[in-house]
């Protein structure tokens, strides 16, 4: 895999912590970083790409019917 250099700025605090997890776990704060990183994008991805498609099913017109809405709300009304 290629790689390239990425420069952050993050508060002291955050860096003291990578620094204390990296030790602790025996791993480069780099691969700790790229780690968080690449979560944080598969995370933000997944959220942007179900909105996008709940809102191709709403333009759809695509709803739950009363009946449905109703039944989820007394589901997990206390």
């Amino acid at each position: 895999m290629d790689t390239a250099i990425l420069t952050l700025r993050v508060p002291q605090e955050v860096k003291d912590q990578l620094g204390k997890l990296a030790e602790a776990t025996h791993r480069s704060q780099s691969f700790l970083g790229c780690e968080a990183i690449q979560r944080y994008i598969d995370l933000e991805s997944w959220q942007i790409s179900e909105i996008q498609q709940a809102i191709c099913e709403a333009d759809a017109g695509d709803f739950a019917s009363d009946d449905e809405f109703n039944a989820v709300v007394k589901k997990y009304a206390r």
